[in-house]
């Protein structure tokens, strides 16, 4: 008489299937980032144009996320957040830009916040521009060289 073997996943074998279906769940869940900093709107309130230097921004706020490069006179504080899924591009979901303007002198001008709503798309032109000249080989570079130095 045969008997007919009927495989069993035993308890040790349906935990790791358990704790694979969750990891599987947990790579696929997308994983969101906050870069940068944004004052709050109280501290912002405070600054006065004219009245307020770099050094008085610098102690309220701290220092900027990056200069301008134009002049130097122009700090900006963003403040970035995004989320991932996987091994997908990264998706921008809230980004945010206080932008503190100061004169020659350092003393504070103006101040003025953008939102992700203010940006710009930039779609960039993948053509390439030919050179003059004729491509040559490996080859022909190696052996063109001879006879052309000079002592």
């Amino acid at each position: 008489m045969f008997r007919l073997f009927k495989p069993t996943i035993h308890h040790a074998g349906r935990r790791s299937l358990a704790v694979l279906a969750v990891a599987a769940l947990l790579g696929c869940s997308p994983m969101h980032s906050s870069h940068g900093f944004i004052p709050d709107q109280d501290l912002v309130d405070k600054l006065r144009p004219g009245v307020h230097d770099r050094d008085s921004v610098t102690s309220l706020f701290g220092s900027p996320t990056t200069v301008a490069d134009f002049n130097g006179e122009t700090w900006l504080y963003v403040k970035r957040e995004s989320e991932q899924i996987a091994f997908f591009e990264e998706k921008l979901l809230d980004q945010d830009v206080l932008a503190v303007h100061f004169d020659k002198d350092g003393l504070l001008t103006g101040i003025k916040h953008y939102t992700i709503a203010d940006g710009k798309a930039l779609i960039l032109v993948e053509r390439t521009t030919p050179t003059r000249g004729r491509e040559i080989t490996v080859i022909e570079q190696l052996f063109g060289n001879i006879g052309r130095f000079s002592n």
